[in-house]
């Protein structure tokens, strides 16, 4: 097997469990060293573990890879710090940041506490921004000081935060958000020699079990079908390959990934438009036919049910 990321160093954040364990250990198969982040939380965001980033360094030690866990917490800003600084100490520098870790507190919106928004807030947008902000600002001192830099960004975005989801404001604003940033970034970080990409992935994880209970039957379904499509190491090949040199030039995207199928993202676009024969402005009461015409001229929106109508569909053929 060709090692794509021979020679590199990554930083993969919630790498102790589900989707960021297999992207840690498929990393170190393809020659990265590993900094393998995570506190050991409950799905909420509760509690500490070291030993579940202990276990993943273990298992990719016993692999004949290179690891080192950390167990910082993403939302705090010097915590994150030190999670980019334990790349640098240990293997010297840092190529590639994997913004995995989160956390989920699905309430109705009605239901839903301040600290139930703050802290999936905190965790995922925050968390995606801290470590962003430390690696870029290692990665652009090279740059300016005339060292080559081929930095590698691969956020963690969701369709709830793409197409929307019931029961996850706080977790679908977030995930929107790290969309929006990861476009951003890119822009920002191109002259660097960096790219920043986006992944919404679709898997069998505690945030999509345990978290997540009207799901679970439906995940736990597939397990048993012919194809696995939602087992969680189908997403890393799209993550080793973008965090790659191979994938230079290819900056500023979304994909969705799940099982055997990726997807290309498009985000908020004109859809649709209606301009006033005269130069004037628009009267409100004028408004409601021309504003039910471009809805119904709107291509369909997709819904996160669709999706997963697509993925039982594969998984049983």
């Amino acid at each position: 097997m060709a090692k794509l990321l021979e020679g590199k160093v990554a930083v993969i954040t919630g790498a102790g469990r589900g989707i960021g364990r297999e992207e840690a250990i498929a990393f170190a198969l393809h020659g990265a060293k590993v900094v393998v982040n995570d506190p050991g939380v409950s799905y909420s965001g509760e509690g500490k573990e070291t030993k579940v980033a202990d276990e993943v360094v273990e298992e990719i030690r016993k692999l004949g890879g290179e690891a080192v866990a950390n167990y910082d917490f993403v939302d705090d800003f010097e915590g994150a710090r030190r999670i980019i600084q334990t790349a640098i100490d240990k293997f010297g520098k840092i190529d590639i940041l994997v913004n995995n870790a989160g956390i989920l507190r699905d309430k109705m919106i009605f239901n839903m506490t301040e600290e139930d928004w703050d802290k999936v807030i905190s965790v995922h947008l925050k968390g995606t921004f801290n470590c962003t902000h430390h690696a870029c600002v290692w990665w652009r001192n090279q740059a300016k000081a005339g060292k080559p830099v081929s930095g590698r960004i691969i956020n963690t975005t969701s369709d709830a935060g793409l197409l929307g989801n019931i029961g996850q404001s706080n977790y679908g604003a977030a995930k929107a958000g790290i969309a929006a940033f990861t476009i951003i970034v890119a822009e920002e970080m191109a002259k660097y020699g960096v790219t920043v990409n986006a992944i919404a992935p679709v898997a069998r994880t505690r945030l999509t079990t345990d978290a997540t209970p009207q799901l679970a039957a439906i995940f736990e379904s597939v397990a048993n079908a012919p194809f696995d499509v939602l087992n969680p190491k189908s997403i890393a090949p799209l993550v080793v390959y973008l965090a790659s040199d191979k994938s230079a030039g290819i900056t500023g995207q979304v994909f969705r990934i799940v099982g055997n199928m990726i997807w290309l993202m498009g985000g908020w676009r004109s859809v649709s438009k209606r301009k006033k024969d005269k130069k004037e402005y628009w009267n409100p009461e004028e408004l409601d036919s021309v504003v039910r015409a471009m809805i119904s001229e709107a291509p369909p929106k997709e819904s996160m049910m669709e999706i997963m109508q697509d993925v039982l569909k594969e998984a049983q053929s």
